[in-house]
């Protein structure tokens, strides 16, 4: 059996930077043990693993637009990933010539679209906003709480049920240098919370972006964001990741409220880092926009 294989730097227009996701191609059955297999001999933060819905006799890959989406860490299935999700758009979009206008994900978060808007690729999400931790979680994380923060000054921490990510907002004197510098042993985390309440940690504080809503006039500045972050998920086999769809899911929500914007350009201060523009929409969901670039395209053998 010979699958269809690309790997993607998606959020960047610009190769090796980013978050690489790997998308396969599925034509035909695969029993989910191997799905499983290759997405941890690919060893990329997250595989993507799409099939056309709809059979046509002319090639599905470029004449459907409905798909189903699941997608891989190396150890594990997870609900939602936005980058590799991008990653996946930009295939069918750019490199199998598909030629709708939008498409539509089947998923296990639900049915999620991604549609053309020039060189961007537009992610419609659920919004998934955080809110203040009970007493009874904050007695189940406070080992964790006593060390997430390496020492930063935090403001407030919040947590998303839906996504099981811990939102930990730095003091607005933390700096874009102070968030970049930051060497966290996220593998330690693990010995103190079991992953059942949280299984990502999102450390973020305020860019130094006007507040605006227009985000063309935004742009003009490529070095100057509304919010900044960085995501680490050892819970999923992922020490630190590049570039996080989902995490902004739950940033756009929070800092939408807090800067009293719904548009808002946000960077993720990983080594590759990456560039997300959020739409914090009024029926529950956001935009997520970026680009993407692909790196490798062959064959998987099984």
């Amino acid at each position: 059996m010979k699958l269809h294989l690309f790997t993607v730097d998606a959020f960047t227009d610009l190769p090796f930077c980013g978050n690489p996701a790997a998308v396969v191609l599925l034509s035909q059955v695969v029993e989910e043990h191997t799905l499983q297999k290759l997405a941890k001999e690919l060893n990329l933060s997250e595989t993507a693993y799409v099939k056309p819905l709809v059979s046509t006799a002319e090639d599905p890959w470029v004449h459907c637009s409905r798909f189903t989406l699941r997608w891989f860490t190396p150890t594990t299935e997870v609900p939602l990933c936005g980058h590799a999700t991008l990653a996946t758009a930009h295939v069918l979009f750019h490199s199998l010539g598909n030629t709708s206008h939008q498409l539509e994900f089947e998923t296990q978060s639900g049915l999620l679209v991604a549609r053309r808007d020039g060189h961007y690729i537009v992610l419609d999400f659920p919004a998934n906003p955080p809110t203040p931790l009970t007493p009874s979680e904050e007695t189940q994380l406070a080992s964790l709480l006593k060390v997430v923060s390496s020492g930063l000054q935090v403001e407030q921490l919040l947590l998303s049920r839906t996504t099981k990510k811990l939102l930990v907002r730095l003091h607005h004197s933390c700096t874009r240098e102070q968030l970049e510098a930051l060497r966290l042993d996220s593998a330690a985390w693990m010995s103190l919370h079991d992953g059942s309440l949280v299984k990502g940690i999102i450390m973020t504080t305020r860019g130094n972006l006007e507040v605006t809503n227009n985000l063309q006039e935004a742009q003009k500045n490529p070095s100057e964001y509304h919010c900044l972050s960085r995501y680490f998920a050892p819970w999923n086999g992922i020490a630190e990741d590049p570039v996080t769809g989902s995490a902004h899911t739950v940033l756009g929500p929070h800092w939408s409220q807090e800067l009293s914007i719904s548009k808002l350009r946000c960077r993720q201060c990983s080594p590759r880092g990456g560039d997300v523009l959020v739409t914090v929409r009024t029926d529950g969901r956001v935009d997520l926009s970026g680009q993407a670039v692909t790196i490798i395209q062959g064959h998987v053998t099984l």
